[in-house]
């Protein structure tokens, strides 16, 4: 259904603000925590240093002369902290134009090539390898077809199924309010995008994995923003449940094997990282994604 330039204006402007508050949200829950740790529960917090905080940072897309019209930006929200080792929540709204080899990938993409897109992407890598790291995202983007996606996944340094199970349901419970299949094909499409290849194991525990969702503007909306409610409800649980836990060398040094495999999908497979590098975006947010420190 055809729309005038108003209503897209509208649309455009309802994400972006819906983006921009989300990431406000996200961002206090984690320094919060950061905030209310008692680092002399557990010796590998050093009570000598002080709570992690976010520092922010505003980019703007390099102008490109070959590609008319390009555009927009974005902003940088990095914490290093004590509970959170790495922790960055970025939110961005660019314009342009496809490069080829991407105009053939996105659907609605493949005539003129432009695109208007805006989200907000999150991933957080905890210091205690008993938190699991956490990816979370949500997009809406315009080129000849208009759609959400996004998602959100959990990889524990060992098998968590209690962590597992409370993460899966914040999102099943939304999914389910909109049909009765949706969650066990975003929980599939989920274990399927985040599978390394080449290690033949998944990237971590799963979640939900949705893509080119246009059914219904308004209801598309809501169910994006109820995905995102759902992460910020589940997430810092999971992380107060757990942070105060003592853990081993061992599990330190596993956790930062666990987070090479993480970096080799995010780079040799992930689709956000391909678009972002391939469309103008800022290289320090678009590798936002890796973890501060691995292993292999």
């Amino acid at each position: 259904m055809q729309i005038s330039q108003k209503q897209k204006d509208q649309q455009r402007e309802q994400v972006q603000q819906w983006f921009r508050k989300l990431r406000d949200r996200l961002c206090r829950s984690f320094e919060d925590i950061e905030q209310s740790l008692q680092s002399s529960k557990i010796a590998a917090y050093n009570a000598d240093e002080p709570p992690g905080c976010f520092q922010r940072k505003l980019w703007q897309r390099e102008d490109d002369s070959s590609e008319k019209g390009a555009g927009g930006g974005g902003e940088i929200s990095l914490m290093r902290g004590r509970v959170f080792e790495k922790i960055g929540v970025n939110i961005s709204t660019v314009h342009g134009a496809f490069v080829p080899e991407l105009q053939s990938e996105v659907k609605g993409a493949a005539k003129d090539g432009r695109f208007w897109a805006s989200g907000i992407s999150l991933v957080a890598h905890p210091r205690s390898p008993l938190v699991p790291a956490a990816h979370f995202n949500t997009r809406y983007i315009e080129s000849e077809y208009a759609w959400f996606g996004g998602g959100g996944d959990i990889t524990p340094t060992a098998t968590d199924e209690e962590a597992s199970k409370i993460f899966h349901k914040a999102f099943q419970s939304v999914c389910d309010k909109y049909e009765p299949q949706r969650y066990r094909k975003y929980a599939k499409a989920c274990d399927d995008y985040f599978y390394i290849r080449h290690r033949k194991r998944p990237r971590g525990a799963g979640g939900i994995f949705f893509d080119y969702l246009n059914d219904d503007w308004q209801r598309d909306f809501q169910f994006t923003r109820e995905v995102g409610e759902a992460f910020l409800r589940v997430f810092p649980r999971i992380v107060r449940e757990r942070c105060y836990q003592e853990w081993s060398e061992e599990q330190r040094q596993q956790q930062l094997r666990v987070r090479g495999y993480y970096t080799e999908f995010n780079l040799l497979y992930d689709r956000g990282t391909r678009f972002g590098l391939l469309t103008g975006g800022n290289n320090d947010a678009v590798l936002m994604s890796l973890p501060p420190l691995a292993a292999w």
